[in-house]
């Protein structure tokens, strides 16, 4: 009796470490800052969200320092209103010019800041998302937009860093945008991810109920396994009954 008690403690605590490591992952996995949707068209213009979680337990997220990325320039940059929160926008000289629609632009947005109003910002468990309007993008594979995460505690998480390809995604990843080859810059608006961002969240809440049924799944079935070595044991310790 003593051997079984010890062997369904040790069988508990087993299925406890696995599950709670299990469930880490899978916050883990969405934590960090992301950009959506994740591809855009060379040429193209698009409506793209920067998607800020809250990863502490007791700080609100208070800033968020979007850097757009110095070997790409964007000539036209604009961002949508978010309540509670400001913008400031900084621009850098470029050379070559970039065009847009016939005119040379000797500038380009080099940096997006939002900040909160006093005693707001994203709180612990939520998320907000910085919406931003950007084009003709460039004529590159990805942009890799380095941000950086102010805490009302002062902490700050720094996503910068860029994927390497081949290789497993980075401890701080930063928001990457794939552009796909494209023709003649099109007009703003006419570019299809500007209006696939609410897909592109619709997939991701596939995803993430998808893993939540899958670790459910899991844990599920670990208990099965725990429970039914338990049933072995006991039958195997009761006496057989006599004919």
């Amino acid at each position: 009796m003593i051997r079984l008690r010890r062997s369904a403690t040790a069988a508990a605590l087993t299925l406890a470490a696995v599950s709670a490591t299990v469930l880490g992952l899978a916050g883990s996995a969405s934590a960090h800052v992301t950009i959506n949707p994740k591809e855009g068209t060379q040429g193209g213009y698009g409506r793209f969200a920067f998607r800020v979680p809250n990863e502490s337990d007791t700080a609100s997220t208070v800033k968020v320092e979007v850097n757009l990325p110095d070997n790409a320039p964007v000539g036209s940059v604009s961002t949508m209103p978010v309540p509670g929160w400001t913008v400031a926008v900084e621009k850098r000289k470029v050379d070559p010019p970039v065009e847009v629609h016939g005119s040379q632009l000797t500038e380009a947005v080099s940096k997006l800041t939002f900040t909160a109003a006093p005693n707001g910002g994203v709180k612990p468990g939520e998320f907000q998302e910085f919406p931003v309007s950007m084009g003709p993008l460039p004529q590159v594979d990805t942009m890799v937009f380095k941000v950086l995460q102010t805490y009302s505690d002062g902490n700050v998480s720094r996503w910068i860093e860029e994927p390497t390809p081949g290789a497993e995604e980075p401890e701080n990843p930063a928001p990457v945008l794939a552009l796909a080859a494209g023709g003649a810059s099109a007009s703003p608006g006419a570019s299809a991810p500007a209006v696939a961002a609410d897909d592109d969240d619709d997939d991701d809440a596939d995803s993430g109920a998808a893993t939540a049924f899958g670790v459910a799944g899991l844990v599920a079935g670990l208990a099965g396994l725990v429970l039914g070595g338990l049933a072995f044991a006991r039958t195997r310790r009761e006496p057989t009954a006599k004919s």
